[in-house]
Parts: structure tokens; sequence; C-alpha cells
């Protein structure tokens, strides 16, 4: 199957493809990117072909479900949004994001995250999306507040990365908790 494309009001969530390296490595480059991501840092040549091949060959295996994330009306690509892990027997996936620096600000990580999880409860039938960011980075539980999803917890120190040791923020959200009347 295809992977499909998805329509916010102002973005456009599509396959990624090759022409899309050039500009990946534009914006993942930026150290605030790698700063609240496990983005690498730096960003060396052919890293953003390996993650377009890694991304593309995850659809194919039915664990990866990640866009990009464009400006409908531009088709600038602004970053990307997805689900990995997805794991069908606990019917579970992770769900990430990120946003250029120019593009933040926005609300495009927030758009696009609602949209995937309207994607994987709708299509992909998940029972439960969880997602985590670093405690450096509170813009992104703000992101996940607003798409409904709930703090479970923290693990403290629980990743080594950029030459600190930082917190780990978990959120998570049932499917009966986003389709609850009124929502």
């Amino acid at each position: 199957m295809n992977q499909p494309t998805l329509h916010t009001d102002r973005l456009l969530l599509r396959p990624f493809a090759s022409e899309d390296a050039e500009e990946i490595q534009a914006l993942a480059s930026d150290r605030a990117i790698a700063e609240g991501t496990f983005i690498p840092h730096p960003y060396k040549d052919g890293v953003a072909e390996e993650y377009i091949r890694t991304v593309q060959e995850g659809w194919q295996e039915d664990n990866l479900a990640i866009f990009a994330v464009t400006i409908t009306e531009d088709r600038n690509l602004v970053g990307t949004v997805g689900l990995k892990d997805i794991d069908d027997h606990h019917n579970r996936a992770e769900l990430g994001y990120w946003i250029g620096k120019p593009y933040w600000g926005n609300g495009f990580a927030t758009e696009a995250a609602a949209a995937l999880l309207d994607f994987g409860f709708r299509e992909l039938s998940l029972h439960r999306i969880y997602a985590f960011h670093f405690h450096t980075n509170p813009q992104s539980g703000r992101v996940l507040k607003k798409i409904g999803m709930k703090k479970e917890g923290a693990l403290r120190k629980h990743i080594y990365r950029l030459d600190k040791y930082r917190d780990m923020i978990a959120y998570g959200i049932l499917r009966s908790e986003w389709n609850a009347p009124g929502r």
C-alpha cells in the first residue's frame, strides 16, 4: 500500500521524496533542532538521504509512518511528523516531530501532531499513542498537551545527549480519550 497524503487546514503531510534531502539537511543542521531531538549534530552529508530511505522502508515494513510536513500554500518543507515503533501486538506507537527553526511559533507542530493522532487512531487502529520530550524542551510538552495527551511521568537523567544527561518527560493518549465526546 502506498503511503497516503494527509491534509490539515494549512499543512500537507506527504511521503518523503529523495528531492527533500537538501531541505532536510538545511533545516536539521541547526543546533537548536538537535537540542530538542535525537537528530545528530553536526548533521553530516548523506544523513538526510539515509533518513529518507529508512522512512520509506519503514512504511513498507509497517513499523514507521513518517511524513514530510509542508505548507499547503507554497509546498515549503517545514519539518517532519510521524509514528515510529508501530507495535501491532500492543496496538501502540510513538509520536515524534520536529519543525525547522524558521517556522517555529506558527502552530505547525501542533497541527501536524494532531493529524498524526487522527491517522494513528482512525487508520492504523492504534489503542495508545505515546511521546517523549526532553525536559529542556518544554515547548514540545505544550504541543503534546494541546493535542490532548496527558503527562505520565519523567525518566530522570535518562539520556546522555550533546554532553548532558537529560530527563525524558513521557506523555500518552488512549483511543478512548481521543474519541471522547466533546473533545
